[in-house]
């Protein structure tokens, strides 16, 4: 059956927002809320039967993960970056921002101490509605004590995969189809979180890409509606990654100065100031973690 996929796209986001808003209104209206769900997720499995040339290039999701699909896993995929081919075309037109309204990155992409923050922090205020990225389903949602804290994940029909983490609370359900702009949770501070913010992270097929090489989150656009994904520069942070495996912690004793450690490693004093971000004139403490290497 040949459809028109622009028509049944705008369908989907209609009754998806029409349904929200039945059950914000009046909660005891379910029934009809979840009749319109079912409407929705009908059109779109109506679209993803449709073969035609048109619709695999605006929703390339389902070939490229192969049908793999799970709700306890972030990355149940297991491809390298050296198994993805040289470079990749990336639809970003319908981009919305997840934040109605953005106050400054507290935290970016990249190394830190001890560990890879594979995403960017984008400060909120407790209460804060979390939208949709762009046009997809629910994959993931679940809850980390010491991580993620309450999050969601989100498979895009362009073949990203957006996070969104430490949430107060949940508004979708597992394999709910939502659209660009749909609210999908409210902001919060759950997990291992310092305030309130949201840590978004975008992948391809389990591999995390800089969200700032894709978005202006000042603007709320993308910088490119037809991004070319390369692994030369969007995953070029993995000669950081591949530095941190190869990295070695130590935690102080007693007895121990900055001096003692270096010469038990073979290294300097600079040299582990530099690497831990520290003054040479810096006191350490007895179970503080070092790294030396």
């Amino acid at each position: 059956m040949k459809i028109n996929t622009n028509f049944a796209v705008i369908c989907i986001c209609l009754l998806g927002f029409f349904s929200f808003n039945l059950y914000a209104v009046d909660h005891d209206k379910h029934n009809v809320a979840a009749e319109l769900q079912t409407d929705t997720a009908n059109i779109y499995q109506t679209l993803l039967m449709d073969d035609t040339d048109d619709l695999m290039e605006n929703h390339p999701a389902d070939d490229i993960y192969n049908r793999i699909w799970t709700s306890d896993k972030l990355n149940p995929y297991q491809t390298s970056i050296d198994d993805l081919k040289d470079s990749i075309q990336i639809d970003l037109s319908s981009y919305t921002a997840p934040l109605a309204k953005f106050e400054r990155i507290t935290s970016h992409f990249g190394t830190r101490r001890f560990r890879f923050h594979y995403g960017v922090d984008l400060r909120l205020q407790v209460g804060d509605t979390i939208y949709a990225s762009f046009s997809g389903k629910v994959r993931i949602i679940d809850y980390e004590r010491r991580g993620y804290g309450r999050y969601v994940v989100l498979r895009h029909d362009n073949g990203l995969e957006t996070v969104y983490a430490h949430l107060s609370r949940v508004l979708v359900s597992h394999d709910q189809i939502v659209c660009s702009g749909s609210p999908i949770a409210i902001g919060g501070n759950t997990g291992r979180s310092t305030g309130p913010h949201l840590h978004y992270e975008i992948r391809y097929l389990g591999n995390a890409i800089n969200p700032v090489k894709l978005i202006d989150f000042a603007s709320g656009t993308p910088l490119e509606e037809d991004y070319l994904m390369t692994k030369e520069i969007s995953f070029s942070h993995q000669k950081e990654l591949k530095a941190l495996a190869a990295a070695l912690f130590y935690k102080v004793k007693k007895g121990d100065s900055l001096s003692v450690i270096a010469r038990r490693y073979g290294t300097t004093v600079g040299a582990i100031c530099r690497l831990n971000n520290i003054s040479p004139k810096r006191i350490i403490r007895i179970g503080q973690t070092l790294r030396v290497r």
